[in-house]
């Protein structure tokens, strides 16, 4: 069995993050979210994966040469990766058609590599493997599944898909896993494109079932993100953030304050502050007379100086210094500057870029 993961998207919801990195990279507790995914296809006994990439990976500056970097050959993961390039983002369903002769006859997971499932996919490979249907989708019970996929079941048989509806016949949205017989194939070279222009993978399922093939469910009942907005990747950090184990490898002094779970990496210094887990601080970062509070993920290099801060995830070698109010449910990019101007008289300075978003507290 082999694995597709689709790593080509180009992130709209999280600029201007994603102007500059790939969004399957933004960290979730200081690891990139294509990771997670990774090492669940590792967990469910899956070696060769195809990674779906924006492009060739030799082409510098672009989002396929930086996940490149990222993931390289896959042996880190304990896997063998090949990349596959998708030059338009044509949809779901083009990607799979796209990576057809890569697949070749084999069944294999289709894994969005953007989305989080915390007890990771085995259990559901090892049911597609046993069951032996023609593909086999995960759903989960959503508040707005009109922003979804949504499946209608009979038991546990899929029997209608609709890509967004506008009246939802059920709660149940599609998960951005999904298994497949080589079967597929014909079903996504027989779909012609949506209004939106893509080739959608409830289409290609929904030929799959008006073709008389067998589609089960699997309805999951653990927690599932689609990181692709803010507020979800926030989720994300905080669940997992909740799961982590205690480790101080950097340098936390006699007069700061530690209550619950802290990871803090080799290289960091930190004085004078409070530290309120869970909570993960990366490596070569200096805090002093700062609050980190829960849920909160410092990556390597950053800068924290009489400064507060919750709830939010910050990139590599940012610096959030002197700051009178409290930052909190932020992602704050790399490299990026948060200070208070000693300049008169007083305002608020911004240089932002492209699509940012800034709230000022009243």
């Amino acid at each position: 069995m082999k694995a597709l993961v689709l790593a080509g998207g180009k992130g709209t919801r999280l600029r201007p993050i994603t102007h500059t990195s790939a969004k399957q990279l933004v960290p979730v507790a200081n690891k990139p979210i294509l990771f997670y995914g990774l090492e669940a296809i590792r967990e469910a006994g899956i070696k060769d994966v195809g990674i779906i990439v924006a492009g060739p990976v030799d082409r510098e500056g672009t989002t396929a040469a930086e996940i490149f970097g990222a993931v390289g050959d896959g042996s880190r993961f304990g896997l063998r990766v090949d990349y596959i390039p998708q030059e338009q983002p044509l949809g779901l369903a083009h990607a799979v058609k796209t990576a057809q002769s890569y697949l070749g006859d084999s069944p294999f997971v289709m894994f969005l590599g953007d989305n989080l499932i915390k007890d990771g996919i085995k259990h559901f490979v090892q049911e597609f493997e046993a069951q032996k249907p023609d593909a086999q989708i995960l759903l989960a019970a959503v508040p707005h599944p009109e922003e979804f996929g949504v499946a209608e079941l009979a038991g546990e048989r899929v029997v209608r898909l609709e890509e967004k509806p506008k009246k939802p016949r059920s709660n149940l949205a599609l998960v951005g896993v999904y298994m497949f017989t080589p079967c597929v194939f014909e079903s996504v070279n027989a779909i012609k494109p949506s209004q939106r222009g893509e080739l959608e993978i409830t289409d290609a399922i929904q030929h799959l079932i008006d073709s008389g093939k067998t589609v089960r469910s699997h309805v999951i009942t653990g927690w599932w993100k689609d990181t692709g907005k803010l507020e979800d990747l926030l989720e994300a950090n905080r669940i997992v953030l909740t799961g982590v184990d205690s480790q101080v490898r950097g340098e936390v002094a006699k007069d700061c304050q530690v209550e619950g779970t802290i990871q803090v990496g080799e290289g960091t210094v930190i004085q004078a502050s409070r530290l309120r887990g869970p909570l993960v601080i990366g490596k070569n970062c200096k805090i002093t007379e700062s609050y980190v509070g829960p849920f909160s993920a410092i990556a390597d290099g950053c800068v924290l100086e009489h400064a507060e801060i919750e709830h939010s995830i910050v990139l590599e070698r940012s610096s959030l210094t002197n700051l009178s109010l409290r930052i909190e449910s932020s992602l704050i990019g790399r490299d990026a500057v948060v200070c208070t101007s000693p300049a008169r008289p007083r305002a608020n300075r911004l240089m932002i870029g492209d699509s940012s978003r800034v709230e000022f507290g009243a």
